[in-house]
């Protein structure tokens, strides 16, 4: 993918939930819920304070991250679904060995 992100932003490939429940009843796309986790596929070069100071970003690419509900702008890139959001907007990163990595 030839996007790179501006400032403190993260482009983020959502990961798609389960179709079925845990008991198997399949769950149609209305009762879905929009999913809150991703994997970034790239990233900003960080934030700038007001007096200059860059703040380098915290995330990197192949992150898996858990963000806000509602947050960032989707766009579709050769039939993929992607969202451009903030790095604040980003809650967690998730590991794989189930602790959190920092």
């Amino acid at each position: 993918m030839n996007l790179r992100p501006l400032g403190d932003r993260v482009v983020v490939k959502p990961v798609e939930r389960e179709e079925r429940t845990k008991s198997g009843i399949v769950l149609p796309d209305t009762a879905k819920e929009k999913p809150q986790e991703g994997i970034v596929e790239a990233a900003g070069s960080g934030r700038i304070l007001d007096n200059g100071t860059k703040i380098p970003m915290e995330l990197k690419v192949g992150d898996k991250v858990l963000y806000a509900k509602y947050a960032g702008n989707e766009f579709k890139v050769e039939e993929i679904d992607y969202l451009i959001i903030s790095e604040k907007d980003v809650l967690a990163i998730v590991a794989s060995n189930g602790k959190s990595k920092k």
